[in-house]
């Protein structure tokens, strides 16, 4: 009996042990997550529990502290105050009339109103948005505030950094905000930081990772925004990071990479939602609000060549997934159209769902994407959605090699378009501060589809019958990458 006590013991501890830890899990990973994260997070815990509790303690909570989402609910407040006066003006210009209620919910969670007597240019390639920043900068009287994910100091930069220093010596007011989680592994950045010093640029790492002088959060929870104003009269949205389009690496340069972004360049109310972003970052970094930057009322506008526009911001300083709603909404409100331009495509069942039933009740549905990724689990990941989508008719195309496709875009039937920083992927719907504009008019539309006319001519549309037949491994390994992309 002793002996057999002896030898059952251990597997008595072990079978408590793993009660304990599912008890555990079931505790923790469930409340406020998608049941396939949860579900993602209790396997997890129970499978390997030393990594996967190490990791929940990390990672596990996909929100900023609670300091950090006061602020942010503060600054919507003042935007929210200063926005009452705005007409609501989405029966102009012959706007759609499901784009109102669009509107309403990004306000509602983005603070942001839709605004007429706007303008706005698309820049699809690296020089010529590179200049066009420079150009900013060069015509700025009063102040510049740049905010973005990479900022780092080439050759392929140095003019930028050259009209920042041009700009001080006629006193602008330069601020700047660059991720630091997203630029420390760039050699230029460190380049950057002593540029701006020497210049004298009041600058500030956005959430920084430095639990020595206190300042630490979820370290992937990232400001993933890529955006520019000057003067309040000029701002700049979109993909484009301030480095050479090779990302500095030499092995990028030996295969010829080079990653394609889209921007856009602003001028019209717009502008001083698109400062407000800035403003409540910078807040949130600093303590400090610089100056007024919230929405004034906006005076009649009867010029048909003007643009409806609104700023949407999103990320775990809010309470809901705005992005990841906005896309849903206008995938849904489609009644002829659909392109959708996401380098990093891991869409969540929702849009999945939104994507999948537009192209079924004959929404002519396309996707771009790159025949080739740099990140090797997001691009084995989204590989696994495509069946699904062949399957309902939604055209897919890669492309083509070595270019990385890296904008993010989509438009709406002949009217409605979004640009920014967001991917459709549950890393940007729930971890990462991202911005879009929202713009509804024919003549920005054109420019955009002119942009999607060029990505299908150098790109290679997919079959079904050729992506069901690939290779047995490739899809082992997307389905493996699939699973991990609920961990979040």
């Amino acid at each position: 009996m002793l002996d057999w006590i002896t030898g059952a013991l251990p597997t008595a501890v072990l079978i408590t042990v793993e009660v304990v830890l599912l008890v555990v899990a079931l505790f923790v990973a469930p409340p406020n997550r998608r049941p396939s994260s949860a579900l993602a997070w209790i396997i997890l815990i129970v499978v390997l529990p030393i990594l996967g509790l190490l990791l929940f303690a990390l990672i596990g909570s996909p929100k900023l502290p609670k300091a950090r989402r006061d602020k942010q609910r503060t600054m919507n407040e003042r935007i929210e105050e200063r926005a009452r006066t705005v007409e609501h003006v989405t029966d102009s210009h012959g706007a759609p009339p499901w784009l109102a209620p669009i509107a309403r919910l990004n306000r509602e969670v983005g603070a942001m109103p839709l605004i007429d007597g706007n303008s706005a240019q698309l820049l699809p390639h690296f020089d010529e948005q590179l200049a066009a920043l420079v150009e900013a900068l060069d015509g700025a009287e009063l102040y510049a505030h740049i905010e973005f994910y990479i900022i780092a100091l080439d050759a392929t930069t140095r003019p930028f950094f050259a009209a920042i220093e041009r700009a001080r010596k006629r006193g602008v007011r330069v601020r700047v905000l660059v991720d630091h989680i997203g630029s420390l592994q760039y050699p230029g950045f460190r380049r950057a930081r002593r540029e701006l010093t020497r210049i004298g640029v009041e600058w500030h790492l956005m959430l920084p990772v430095q639990p020595w002088k206190g300042r630490y959060q979820r370290p992937d929870l990232r400001n993933h925004r890529k955006l520019m104003v000057i003067d309040g009269r000029i701002a700049f949205v979109g993909s484009m990071n301030i480095i050479d389009p090779s990302y500095e690496k030499r092995g990028n340069r030996r295969r010829g990479l080079r990653w394609r972004d889209l921007m856009a360049r602003t001028e019209g109310p717009i502008v001083q939602e698109i400062d407000a972003i800035f403003v409540t970052d910078w807040f949130s970094e600093t303590d400090e609000i610089p100056g007024s930057t919230t929405v004034d009322a906006i005076p009649d506008d009867d010029d048909p060549t003007t643009l409806l526009a609104q700023i949407s911001p999103s990320g775990p300083a809010f309470e809901s997934e705005n992005n990841l709603a906005l896309f849903n909404s206008l995938i849904y409100a489609a009644e002829r159209r659909i392109s959708i331009t996401s380098p990093y495509f891991v869409p969540d069942e929702s849009l999945l769902a939104s994507i999948v039933t537009a192209a079924h009740r004959g929404v002519a549905v396309e996707l771009f994407v790159g025949e080739i990724g740099d990140q090797f689990f997001v691009f084995h990941a989204q590989h696994s959605y495509y069946e699904e989508l062949l399957e309902a008719g939604v055209r897919i195309y890669e492309y083509a090699a070595p270019t990385i496709l890296h904008a993010k875009h989509m438009s709406v039937d002949d009217l409605v378009s979004v640009v920014g920083s967001s991917n459709m992927d549950i890393r940007s719907f729930q971890l990462d501060l991202e911005v879009m504009m929202l713009v509804s008019g024919r003549s920005f539309t054109d420019q955009l589809r002119a942009v999607e006319d060029e990505y299908r001519s150098k790109s290679k549309e997919l079959t079904l019958d050729a992506w069901t037949g690939r290779n047995g491994f490739h899809t082992f390994v997307d389905g493996i990458a699939r699973l991990t992309s609920a961990v979040q």
